[in-house]
């Protein structure tokens, strides 16, 4: 098919763009999954066979996209996902992807293995949630918390699917290295993520020695003890442990299979985040990740149960096209598209999206 005559789709042109511009092996770290790849490109697949049923006869004329996210109002109920390293996109890093999101009025998830200190992040305004990786050393994951709250995080998102880095057979093939310049901010510098290692992620083999295998139900509850910050669990696919993350003082959890990048098969969230919704009753907020990329997803997510909803590899598409202004770009044009999926579906309001009945092409 010539490029003339593709599917409009402004979020593709976006990611072909940032191919353009990248190195190749920093291309693949972004944008490639696990094992075989099947989680990654079902998560889209998953988001795609989902229908709406738009309601009519409803006044949209004052439609509104406000809601809030832990208790906090955003201007649309969207947040960006963690990822590791902005600074191998743009020299900015997430200082860009911070005021981008800052400027759209949106959260910004800021990652344990960001190439910019919290302290930087967080200086430059906005609501900023931090991502935490549970570390061998306890005290040292408890320090990072008190860190990230005396800088004035507002909330900590405890990544519970990474006990180690999934296979990523692109980044294995590419003996992917970080650059000298690229460094985690948060983390004692070994140099292994510098070294390469022919046939291996040099990236996976430094998480391996600083990451905890050991994250237990335990963890959540020390976690929960040790701050007075909203506990946001993320990676959870099955219904019986967002309960259970409920039970133990959870203020939210994100229904994800970590981009496709960890268990390859794991289940997409769009799948299983009907169940999840049910099985925590209203008790703690559900917010998904994988594969949004456009408003009409984001509305998606809402019908499915979901609070609000992730965006991850499109902001860093917009950051590696064209730092600060691509990401404001990419999360501008998603909050368009929402309010435009929201007022054609009929609704005048946020809340109304969650009565708004799905159906699953092929299933229903």
């Amino acid at each position: 098919m010539a490029s003339s005559e593709r599917t409009p789709d402004p979020a593709a042109e976006l990611e072909r763009a940032a191919a353009g511009v990248l190195p190749r092996d920093v291309w693949d770290f972004a944008a490639g999954g696990s094992g075989r790849e099947l989680a990654l490109r079902a998560n889209r697949a998953a988001l795609d066979e989902v229908f709406l049923q738009p309601r009519v006869m409803r006044d949209v004329s004052g439609c509104s996209t406000g809601t809030t996210l832990l208790g906090r109002p955003a201007r649309v109920p969207l947040a960006v996902a963690p990822f590791a390293y902005h600074r191998l996109f743009h020299p900015d890093g997430e200082l860009a992807t911070a005021r981008a999101a800052k400027a759209a009025g949106v959260p910004f998830v800021l990652g344990t293995l960001s190439s910019v200190a919290v302290e930087e992040v967080t200086a430059a305004g906005g609501e900023v949630w931090f991502q935490l990786y549970w570390l061998r050393d306890e005290q040292r994951s408890l320090d990072l918390v008190k860190r990230a709250e005396d800088a004035g995080c507002r909330a900590v998102v405890l990544t519970a699917d990474v006990p180690w880095m999934g296979r990523r057979h692109r980044d294995a093939r590419n003996g992917f290295t970080l650059p000298d310049h690229v460094r985690a901010a948060h983390l004692e510098d070994t140099g292994a993520a510098h070294q390469r290692v022919p046939g291996a992620s040099a990236v996976a083999l430094h998480s391996a020695l600083a990451l905890s295998p050991a994250l237990t139900w335990r963890t959540l509850e020390t976690l929960c003890a040790a701050t007075g910050l909203p506990v946001v669990l993320k990676g959870v696919l099955d219904p019986r442990d967002a309960r259970r993350a409920a039970d133990l003082g959870a203020a939210a959890v994100v229904v994800s299979n970590h981009g496709g990048r960890q268990l390859d098969g794991a289940v997409p969230g769009a799948v299983v985040l009907p169940r999840v919704a049910e099985a925590v009753a209203g008790r703690c907020e559900v917010l998904l990740d994988g594969a949004v990329r456009t408003g009409t997803d984001m509305l998606k997510a809402l019908a499915l149960g979901a609070s609000g909803a992730l965006v991850g590899r499109p902001v860093i598409w917009g950051l590696a096209v064209d730092g600060e202004d691509g990401v404001r770009r990419v999360l501008d044009t998603m909050a368009e598209e929402f309010r435009d999926a929201l007022g054609l579906a009929g609704c005048a309001t946020t809340g109304q999206a969650h009565d708004l009945t799905t159906v699953r092409m092929g299933t229903d």
